[in-house]
């Protein structure tokens, strides 16, 4: 099963709908891979260096992932995105499968990405700020005179 929080709810926040059929809350790998865009290998991978929780298996040794796993699955997506190194990550589901006792170890790990998420996008809306200033010189450019050559300056690079 997925990690959960001590009410048993499940640790992402208020999840995104996945296209899931109504009622169904076993999966096979390929499906699962077909709603998360992750490879089987992948899924195999994130079971086996412990970022997966242990996946349930049908009689024939068949992984059978759960509606839970797939929220966990989401939440992993989530910190892939943020840049969080796979040591950490696992890391962060050792700490999920500890228990309520490491709320505090956790809110510090995700703090601490957080923090790089924030310092990243500062740097994206400064790398924004240029590519806007550089559309807008090439349009006012191109319609103050077609045939003209335009020198760009280097502070604006």
């Amino acid at each position: 099963m997925a990690p959960t929080t001590d009410a048993g709810r499940s640790c992402t926040a208020d999840p995104a709908p996945h296209p899931r059929p109504t009622g169904q809350d076993l999966y096979t790998i390929s499906e699962v891979a077909a709603f998360t865009g992750l490879s089987a290998h992948t899924l195999r991978w994130y079971e086996r260096i412990g970022l997966m929780p242990h996946i349930d298996r049908s009689h024939a040794g068949q992984r059978r992932y759960r509606n839970q796993d797939l929220d966990w699955l989401d939440l992993v997506g989530k910190l892939r995105l943020t840049g969080m190194p796979v040591a950490d990550m696992v890391r962060f589901a050792e700490l999920v499968r500890g228990g309520d006792e490491t709320f505090s170890e956790r809110r510090l790990l995700l703090e601490a990405t957080r923090r790089e998420v924030l310092a990243r996008i500062a740097e994206l809306h400064g790398t924004l700020a240029v590519l806007n200033h550089k559309i807008d010189y090439y349009a006012s450019a191109s319609s103050a005179s077609p045939t003209s050559s335009v020198s760009e300056g280097t502070s604006s690079r």
